[in-house]
C-alpha cells in the first residue's frame, strides 16, 4: 500500500490551456508592478500551475502557499530551475498578507491527487486510512474526532448541506450508531462501507461511489474550506495591482456559486469570464479529475472606475 514516504506527490494541473490563455496579458501600465510582477498562488500544491505561468512570463516572480509539508517540498523541488523568482510559504492562504501588490493571484481549490491517493491522509475510501482528512496533518480536528463530537442533527446537517446528500439522516444515524455500539471506525473503508449501505443495491452500482459526497462534507468541514474561500474572495482583490487578474478552480457547486457570486457583486472586480471556462473532450479523456473543474476570472479595476463596467 503506498504511503507518503514512496508516493511522490505529482501535480498534474487541470485546466492548463484555459488559465495560461486568461492569464496571457500582465496588467499594463501598473509602475508598481516594474520588471518584475509578482503572482501570488494561494493553493501551491505540487507547483503545476506555477510552472506553467512561470515558464510562459519570464519576468514573473512567485509566492506559493501551502499548509501541507509534503505538497511545499514537491513545489520546491519541481520549481528549482526558477531560481530565486520562487518564494514557497507554509501558510493558509487566508491567513496571508502579501509583502507587495500583485500582477496575478490563483487559487486551485482542488484537492490534489497525492493527497487523495496516500491512504495515510484519509481522505479518500479507495485505499484504506484513517478518518483524518485534516490538509495541514500538523494541527487542527480529524475526520474521527469531528464525527464523535457531533451530534447526529449536526452531522447529518453537516452532510446535507456541504455534500448535498439526501440520505445525510440516515448516514449520520447510522455513523452514530456504529460509534455508540462499535466505537471509532477502523477507517475509511469502513465508514464508506457503512454509507453505501444507506442506498439501496440498485444505486450503489453508479459511476459516482455512494460515500463520495458524504466524505466531501466531512472533508470540507474539517478544513473549513467554505470559510476560507469566503475569507479569500474577500481579501484577494486588495493584493491586486489596477488591471491584476484573480482566477479561481473550483471543483463542485458549493463553491463556484460563491466565487460566481463575489465576483459578479464585486465592485473592486471586473468579471473577465462571464461564463466558467471548464476542460477540453481532450483534457477530460487524459485527466478525469478534470471533468469537475470551473475556472472563473476577474479583472481588479482601477480606483477611479468605481462601480462601472
Amino acid at each position: 500500500m503506498p504511503d507518503s514516504a514512496t508516493t511522490p506527490f505529482e501535480h498534474l494541473p487541470v485546466l492548463a490551456d484555459p488559465l495560461l490563455e486568461a492569464f496571457a496579458a500582465l496588467p499594463p501600465g501598473a509602475p508598481e508592478a516594474g520588471p518584475s510582477p509578482l503572482l501570488i498562488d494561494c493553493t501551491l500544491g505540487g507547483g503545476g500551475h506555477s510552472a506553467l505561468l512561470l515558464q510562459a512570463h519570464p519576468s514573473l516572480r512567485l509566492i506559493g502557499l501551502d499548509q501541507d509539508p509534503t505538497a511545499r517540498a514537491a513545489a520546491a523541488e519541481r520549481l528549482e530551475p526558477f531560481g530565486e523568482r520562487v518564494s514557497i510559504v507554509a501558510t493558509n492562504f487566508a491567513a496571508f498578507t502579501p509583502p507587495e501588490p500583485a500582477a496575478l493571484v490563483l487559487a486551485d481549490l482542488g484537492v490534489s491527487s497525492p493527497q487523495l491517493d496516500v491512504a495515510a491522509r484519509g481522505f479518500s475510501f479507495r485505499a484504506d486510512g484513517p478518518l483524518d482528512m485534516r490538509m495541514n496533518p500538523e494541527a487542527g480536528e480529524t475526520a474521527a474526532e469531528l464525527i464523535a463530537r457531533l451530534e447526529e442533527v449536526e452531522l447529518a446537517d453537516l452532510i446535507y448541506a456541504y455534500g448535498e446528500e439526501r440520505q445525510s439522516r440516515r448516514i449520520a444515524r447510522k455513523i452514530k450508531a456504529h460509534l455508540l455500539e462499535q466505537g471509532p471506525f477502523s477507517g475509511t473503508a469502513a465508514m464508506a462501507y457503512l454509507v453505501a449501505g444507506c442506498y439501496p443495491p440498485a444505486a450503489r452500482r453508479g459511476r459516482i461511489h455512494p460515500a463520495t459526497r458524504t466524505f466531501q462534507a466531512l472533508r470540507i468541514a474539517v478544513n473549513d474550506e467554505l470559510g476560507v474561500l469566503d475569507r479569500l474572495l474577500a481579501v484577494a482583490p486588495d493584493w491586486l495591482l489596477p488591471g491584476g487578474l484573480f482566477g479561481v478552480i473550483s471543483f463542485h457547486s458549493l463553491e463556484d456559486r460563491r466565487v460566481k457570486t463575489a465576483f459578479a457583486g464585486d465592485e473592486r472586480l471586473q468579471r473577465v469570464t462571464r461564463k466558467p471556462l471548464v476542460a477540453s473532450e481532450v483534457e477530460q479523456a487524459a485527466n478525469p479529475r478534470s471533468r469537475s473543474a470551473k475556472l472563473r476570472v476577474a479583472r481588479r479595476r482601477p480606483p477611479e472606475s468605481g462601480t462601472s463596467a
